[in-house]
């Protein structure tokens, strides 16, 4: 097996390190842009070739994307994870923290069966250009057909709030009373942007929960996103942007911190060693990267949609579709 060089790491790390929570398929991009390169990348990372070390550099990616989540959402982590151990010691759950972070755990336990159950059977059948090409076209087609209905919904809502109060205000009084009432510890000075978020989130039921995070599922699929397939979901259930986006990143550091940590030990087997380098340097870039990408994309989704996405999966997804099925 030949050592993985130092730039197919740098480079393996920016694509896993953005594509992953950028709405446009990390798995989709690691199958499609080596074939595009062809010649020794095309080779070496190709997830579908026995014993490649590529499926092993992915796994220490995945290892830097999940501390790159864990460190941005850092205070947020300890909140929640403090709500579930409140929640175990006294047997019951009150606030928003406790019941979001029950949320994120049933949320998590569909991708984590579906994972161990079909992750490599997917990766062999279909880590190929011409089915990864495929699917990132249907991802960019969902995420344009979402933001339609989304669009149509929200005039609709903005319609009849028109009609109930005619300054259109919005009214967060309820919001923001919801958290102080279910946190009876929080002052209402300290409540925060993303507490009062989170409040929002909490108010999502358990059945809701399992359908967002189990469309995590289709990321097992080359070329379907799995940020994508959860911000569209959440959208589905009446999250707004940022919302869907927050909660399908805290859903997704759980998972992708279990994918590397569960293939850790991978890295350290003999034939390894020669790419053992390159593979932290792939974790280290793709730590870099990730963090750069949700600290833009939480800005992002505030303001703005999934179409720009939508039209980059589209325009890629047929381009590549056409070249490695009538131009190669």
């Amino acid at each position: 097996m030949s050592a993985f060089s130092y730039p197919e790491a740098i480079v393996a790390g920016l694509v896993q390190g953005i594509s992953e929570l950028f709405p446009v398929s990390s798995l989709g991009h690691g199958v499609l842009l080596p074939a595009l390169v062809g010649g020794k990348w095309a080779q070496d990372m190709n997830m579908t070739t026995p014993n490649s070390p590529y499926l092993d550099i992915l796994v220490a990616a995945h290892v830097g994307t999940a501390i790159a989540l864990v460190v941005f959402f850092w205070n947020d982590w300890v909140r929640i994870i403090g709500g579930l151990f409140t929640s175990i010691r006294y047997r019951r759950i009150e606030t928003n923290d406790q019941r979001l972070a029950w949320l994120l755990v049933i949320g998590t336990i569909p991708v984590g069966i579906a994972g161990v159950l079909l992750d490599k059977v997917v990766q062999e059948d279909l880590g190929k250009p011409v089915p990864a090409a495929i699917f990132l076209t249907i991802n960019g087609a969902i995420l344009f057909a979402v933001e339609r209905i989304q669009r149509n919904r929200v005039e609709d809502e903005a319609f009849m709030q028109a009609l109930r109060r005619p300054d259109g205000s919005d009214d967060d009084t309820m919001l923001i009373t919801a958290v102080s009432a279910t946190d009876r510890t929080e002052p209402m000075s300290s409540v925060t942007d993303t507490m009062a978020v989170d409040a929002k989130l909490a108010r999502l039921g358990w059945g809701e929960a399992i359908g967002i995070g189990a469309a995590q599922i289709l990321a097992l699929l080359p070329g379907i996103s799995r940020s994508g397939s959860t911000i569209v979901a959440g959208l589905m259930r009446g999250l707004r942007h940022d919302e869907a986006a927050r909660f399908a990143f805290l859903l997704a550091t759980p998972v992708i911190a279990a994918a590397g940590v569960f293939k850790l030990p991978d890295l350290f087997h003999p034939e390894m060693k020669g790419s053992l380098g390159p593979a932290v340097v792939c974790m280290i870039v793709a730590g870099v990267a990730a963090y750069i990408s949700v600290r833009f994309l939480t800005s992002y989704f505030e303001t703005r949609t999934l179409n720009p996405f939508g039209i980059y999966c589209l325009v890629a997804g047929i381009g590549c579709l056409a070249y490695f099925t009538v131009v190669r």
